[in-house]
């Protein structure tokens, strides 16, 4: 399966993220999370800066533009195969960037896409 980061965790259950890291290990992903504050979901710690993460496949954007400039020299040392932008995460500037790293780059929904099978 799929090694997930997901980047704007919350322990909100009315967040996107929360509902995202639920359904991403009810489909058996491994998933690691970031936040802005530490918390936990559903057995995933929520860690905060820029910790140390080795073979991360996805990552799943909840930030929006202006929060995720910190994130750009993390995400390009990181090298994930391929970054989900949600909606209200869209950010052409990191796109493109990332893009010309090699890395896949999708504007979707990552909870649309594991219950429609195209995760």
């Amino acid at each position: 399966m799929k090694k997930t980061l997901v980047i704007g965790a919350s322990t909100n259950p009315d967040r996107y993220s929360y509902l995202a890291i639920n359904s991403l290990k009810k489909h058996g992903h491994e998933v690691v999370a970031i936040g802005r504050k530490e918390g936990e979901v559903n057995g995933v710690k929520i860690q905060t800066g820029h910790p140390p993460l080795a073979d991360i496949d996805t990552v799943t954007m909840y930030l929006n533009l202006s929060h995720q400039e910190e994130y750009y020299d993390y995400l390009k040392e990181m090298k994930p195969r391929r970054i989900i932008f949600n909606p209200g995460a869209e950010n052409y500037d990191l796109l493109d960037r990332e893009s010309r790293e090699g890395v896949e780059c999708v504007e979707a929904c990552t909870l649309v896409m594991l219950a429609t099978g195209q995760y």
